[in-house]
Formats: structure tokens, sequence, C-alpha cells
């Protein structure tokens, strides 16, 4: 039986790509063009994995993910770092002269604005999703419209690719994870953990726990605080690490355990940076 997993956003969108490199083709998708309904189709087992952005290279952390994982009890068991590709594309035997109407996800018209500047008779048109309008240009053979979308789009729903790489900034890379409600047995071939803890007032407490890490050799690669709603100017800090031997890594966490008000492990899994 396949897996059901959950992605934001359409067939043939990133987040399905990332699906397909973790989990290859025998998948069945649950479109969700929502977070929070991704997270809801977990929890109500009508998915069995979830596929999450959580940070870009241009646009910083999605810091509503962190919340709804933590929020969620969701644990990380994976995570992949895509670099981003947006390509131009529409019903075949058109030129970029034909296009009247670019519509895409804001984030993407943003991240390729300058590539348009040169054809100011295009009118770009924010949608909600990359993937889901060219699947609506296939489906409904719209002419004259074109798509911002990931070549996976193009194969999966039959258009043709006008322009390449259209980014302003070609290193673009996006970090995303996959998540699942059940936490996963031990396995100490991992070598990165997802943290969270809050720490009282006193001077020195987020070094001490930085100093902790450094002596059990774990490598920081993240860290990100988030406001704790209930309690004003208190902060939860969600941090990366990496680290070679699961002992370290064991070490360290029985420390700030003891350290840290309150700690929790998001999950363990394997270093996705190549």
């Amino acid at each position: 039986m396949n897996k059901i997993i959950a992605i934001q956003g359409a067939e043939g969108s990133n987040h399905h790509k990332v699906a397909r490199d973790f989990y290859g083709t025998s998948i069945d998708l649950k479109e969700c063009m929502s977070f929070d309904v991704l997270v809801d189709s977990l929890l109500d087992n009508s998915a069995d994995l979830g596929i999450m952005a959580l940070e870009n290279t241009i646009a910083g952390s999605i810091i509503p993910n962190y919340a709804l994982i933590d929020q969620n009890n969701l644990h990380i068991i994976g995570e992949e770092y895509l670099n981003i590709h947006h390509h131009l594309m529409a019903l075949k035997g058109q030129g970029i002269e034909d296009i009247k109407e670019v519509w895409s996800h804001p984030m993407a018209l943003l991240q390729c604005k300058e590539f348009f500047k040169k054809y100011p008779h295009i009118k770009l048109v924010e949608d909600v999703d990359t993937a889901e309008v060219a699947k609506r240009i296939s489906k409904e053979n719209l002419i004259g419209i074109a798509a911002i979308a990931p070549q996976i789009a193009a194969e999966i729903f039959d258009l043709e690719v006008i322009e390449d790489e259209l980014q302003t900034i070609k290193d673009n890379s996006t970090r995303f994870v996959i998540v699942q409600t059940e936490k996963p047995a031990v396995d100490e071939e991992v070598n990165k953990a997802s943290l969270k803890f809050q720490l009282n007032h006193k001077r020195g407490s987020l070094a001490a726990i930085l100093n902790v890490m450094s002596d059990c050799k774990m490598n920081l690669t993240k860290i990100q605080s988030l406001p704790v709603i209930e309690t004003p100017w208190k902060y939860s800090f969600f941090v990366d690490v990496t680290f070679e031997a699961y002992k370290d890594y064991e070490k360290a966490q029985a420390i700030i355990e003891i350290m840290a008000e309150e700690f929790k492990i998001l999950g363990t899994y394997k270093n996705g940076r190549k």
C-alpha cells in the first residue's frame, strides 16, 4: 500500500518534487492549499507523512511552520535542501511574445521580477500556487497565459518551457522537512537534531547552553527564537545541530535537559546538506 504524503500546494510543486526524491513515484499525494490543512491531515490520519518548507535562502525562516511542528507535536524524520528553479511555461506552440499574463505564487513573481522588466507587455498576476496554475492552464487550454513553476509541472501537465531560470538570484535554496505524528524508533545512524528549549532571564543562560553544545562536539547550524505567547518578553529557542557521534548528542541532550526550563526534541534525522 502506497504511503499517503501531504504536500503544501499541488501536484507538480517543489513539495511534490521533494516527496518523489524521498519516496519515489509510488506515492499517493494529498494536496493541501495551506500548511494548517497539511497538519490537520496528519492529525486526522488522512495522510501518513507531510512535507513542509521551513526556510529559504532569500526569504528566511518560515516562522509559522516552526510553531505548527511544535504545537502539534510532530516529529521531523528527514530533510532536503532543494535548489529552486523558476521556469516560464505555457501551452505548446507559443513564444514569450504571445504571453499576455503570467500567473504564479507571489513569492515566485517577486523572485523573477527583474526578468519581466524586459517584457512590459506582460501582466503579472498573483495566484495561490505555482503548480496549480500550470495545471489550470493545461486543463482549461488557456492561450496567452503562462505560469512560473518547477520543471516537474511542465512534464506532468504537458506544457512547453518558454524560458528557463527566471530567478534574479540564481543561488536560491529551500530547506524542506518530512514530518509525521508518530515518534520514530531510535536510530544511531542519524547525525542531525532539531531541538527546542526555553531559558530563564539570567545573564549568560543562552551562552551556557551553546557552550555545552560546543563541548559535546556539536555544530550549531541554525538558531531561531519565537516569543512565548502566554509570557510576554519570554522566548523559545529552536536550534539545529549536527554531530558525528551519537553518544556526543546523547550527552549534550542530558545536560541541556537539566539546564533548560523546557526542553523538547523535534526530531533526529540524517543531515540533508550535501
